[in-house]
């Protein structure tokens, strides 16, 4: 891994309680408020426009039917234009620099559309349109590289949490704000451009706080041409095949999203038979759930990069995806319905728990995909992968409106519509956790650090976030590489003996995580030296190698003596060793605690101890290679074990 993946922030900003703390931090409030001001402002300034062109004023050449068609395509029309140059700027310039133009920037737009508004101007409100997708666009790769600039590896889910739920509440605020102050009669137009220029000034006065964050790329010279650069960083995000996939990911997630927000008018007046006011409620749902699951993150993830929770978020984004077709199908005619008379319709409960457990596992998806991006790309590049995924994420909703469209004009029904999205989101997620079964792995971490048993880690902090590292752990069960893997935040290569390979599901478990076979130098020469060169090209490349230093699992729940293979890797490549011990889970279902014939047997008895019992690692402190000998880590994992 590049050193420069590495936050900024140093190890005393982890001490703060939970991701809300943050809110008193210099380093986190001010920006937070900045992006939130920015996010309701484009909102209330798109959502009153909506409504002027398409109920207060006629104009020939904007029928309402189409305006807020006009206004969405010309707001998402600069990430497609824009976004490359902008992760440059992002990349050569100081960050708050950024932030500060991209905010004078928005009071700029503010006051010519306050004008359009009080002047009941279309086109310079179009073009004010235009301006805000610029500043959005402007804004995102300053967004998203500025935090893991600021956040430390455990701050880093916690701290896109409270981004993700600040935005979406912020769009919430925005459009309810908007739709209740253009109507006002005869203010509505100055309240509004009122409204607009306030919250410009508010973000500007918010970014003005907001602490230096050095350029990463000082050195980059731009490159104007939007089409060569945006192909250019689309390669570029391509080099980390991880990061990559990971922005199909979320833009998968954006175009989901986008059928569900785009049919709520829709859906709400002839399928749920309500008001405007119930497809408002429906909105203000999909928000909250969508802030919930956001906020979930941190705590579901122990403090960590926690991607195990995208394979969780996919499956409910499935489950009531398609749940929500079958409770909104059978619902009979009736006439329009207000608030009031929607709520007291059992069935309808039914339809919003679908929608708030659907956008909550999307917030599971999503805020974990971002996080992984940030920590995983260069910082000397991040922005413009950054970029590269806003420039996805917009043809993913184009893509996503063309589909919903033609789908529609086939005479599928709204709900079938979410039906056949549903299924498509179990495709996909399917497929793009094979391809990075690092997703499906850590899924299978988490559940096992969670369902099966209650997992507790003492001093993971000890577990280097970058650079290559030897975790050397006592072996007590067939799955103690699993929890190895719940613990760690980044990827762990392990060295295995070659017969566990044999063994169903757990051997293919094993062989997705790209586990280094070993077997007996009498046995198989071949094999024996091939793990070592596989090890030592592991540290070389600056990642994490575990190793179990007995050599197998243990028989009787002791530690057995330590075999001299975590020596011969030190010496082919010399890396801190990381002791480490797995306490309480002799006994357990998956160790050899089960006499059969006499032999002791792991997986005999499937409910021998039960389930959710209490396990533990705790992680001893790194020893440089130089101070490393067999009998004095045994010493130090045997002391860990008290």
């Amino acid at each position: 891994m590049d050193k420069n993946n590495t936050p900024s922030a140093a190890a005393p900003h982890d001490e703060h309680p939970n991701q809300f703390a943050l809110l008193r931090q210099r380093r986190f409030a001010p920006f937070f408020w900045t992006q939130f001001s920015g996010a309701a402002n484009d909102n209330l300034f798109k959502f009153a426009f909506t409504v002027m062109v398409t109920y207060q004023l006629q104009v020939s050449w904007l029928p309402p039917a189409m305006a807020g068609l006009v206004i969405g395509a010309l707001f998402i029309l600069p990430f497609l234009l824009f976004s490359a140059t902008s992760g440059q700027l992002t990349d050569k310039f100081e960050k708050t620099a950024m932030i500060r133009f991209v905010k004078n920037l928005e009071i700029a737009i503010m006051l010519v559309a306050g004008w359009g508004f009080i002047m009941a101007n279309v086109p310079a409100l179009l073009l004010c349109t235009f301006m805000m997708g610029l500043h959005s666009t402007l804004f995102g790769p300053v967004k998203f590289a500025y935090l893991p600039q600021v956040l430390s590896e455990r701050e880093l889910t916690g701290g896109n949490g409270m981004v993700e739920m600040g935005t979406f509440v912020a769009i919430l605020l925005g459009n309810v704000v908007g739709g209740l102050i253009v109507a006002i009669p005869e203010v509505g137009h100055q309240n509004v451009a009122f409204a607009c220029v306030a919250l410009a000034v508010v973000g500007r006065a918010a970014a003005a706080r907001i602490p230096a964050a050095p350029a990463t790329d000082p050195g980059l010279k731009i490159n104007w041409n939007p089409v060569s650069e945006t192909w250019r960083n689309l390669k570029l995000a391509h080099g980390n095949i991880v990061v990559y996939r990971s922005l199909l990911g979320i833009s998968w997630m954006w175009f989901f999203g986008a059928v569900f927000l785009s049919q709520f008018p829709s859906f709400a007046k002839e399928v749920l038979h309500g008001d405007a006011h119930v497809a408002s409620l429906l909105l203000v749902v999909f928000s909250i759930g969508i802030g919930i699951g956001s906020l979930m993150c941190e705590m579901l993830s122990r403090r960590h990069v926690e991607i195990g929770l995208v394979p969780l978020g996919a499956i409910g984004m499935t489950v009531f995806a398609i749940d929500l077709y079958f409770a909104s199908r059978g619902l009979p005619a009736s006439d329009v319905m207000g608030l009031a008379a929607f709520l007291a319709q059992g069935a309808h409960w039914r339809v919003m728990a679908d929608l708030l457990l659907l956008s909550l596992f999307a917030g599971l998806y999503s805020v974990p995909m971002y996080a992984l991006i940030q920590l995983r790309s260069p910082a000397t590049h991040r922005a413009r992968i950054i970029a590269a995924n806003n420039i996805l994420n917009a043809l993913f909703m184009i893509a996503s409106s063309l589909i919903a469209g033609a789908l529609l004009a086939m005479d599928v029904t709204i709900p079938q519509i979410f039906f056949l999205v549903g299924l498509a989101n179990a495709v996909v997620a399917l497929y793009i956790f094979l391809l990075v079964p690092e997703y499906l792995l850590r899924f299978v971490a988490w559940v096992m650090s969670h369902f099966v048993y209650r997992f507790k880690v003492t001093g993971d902090e000890n577990i280097p976030t970058t650079g290559p590292a030897i975790l050397a752990c006592n072996h007590v069960s067939f799955v103690d590489a699993v929890l190895l893997m719940a613990a760690s935040p980044r990827p762990i290569r392990f060295i295995m003996d070659h017969r566990i390979f044999k063994i169903p599901v757990l051997g293919w478990l094993f062989k997705l995580a790209k586990a280094i076979p070993i077997a007996p130098r009498a046995e198989d020469p071949a094999a024996y030296d091939a793990a070592f060169t596989a090890a030592a090209q592991v540290l070389k490349e600056g990642d994490l190698l575990a190793i179990f230093p007995e050599g197998g699992i243990t028989h009787d729940g002791t530690l057995q003596e330590f075999k001299g293979g975590l020596m011969k890797i030190l010496e082919l490549q010399p890396a801190p060793v990381v002791p480490m011990a797995l306490t309480n889970l002799w006994g357990s279902f998956f160790s050899r605690a089960e006499l059969v014939g006499g032999k002791p047997t792991a997986m005999a008895k499937p409910f021998r101890r039960g389930i959710f019992n209490t396990v533990g690692l705790n992680v001893g402190e790194p020893l440089a290679a130089g101070e490393v000998q067999l009998e004095g880590l045994r010493a130090q994992v045997e002391g860990l074990l008290a």
